[in-house]
């Protein structure tokens, strides 16, 4: 059991540091384009039909 808890206190513990490292770069760059976002993703799960600008 205490494995599975501290394994949970990581994840959520890099969660946190992945929200701070997003809003910096927001701060620095503003904010991210959506349309961007899902974009990539599309070509990253493979569903790149509608996608041709995204790269």
């Amino acid at each position: 059991m205490s494995a599975y808890v501290e394994a949970l206190i990581q994840r959520q513990l890099e969660r946190d540091r992945l929200r701070e490292l997003i809003d910096d770069a927001e701060a620095e760059h503003g904010p991210v384009d959506q349309a961007a976002v899902d974009a990539k993703r599309a070509i990253l799960r493979g569903d790149t039909a509608g996608s041709a600008d995204a790269a």
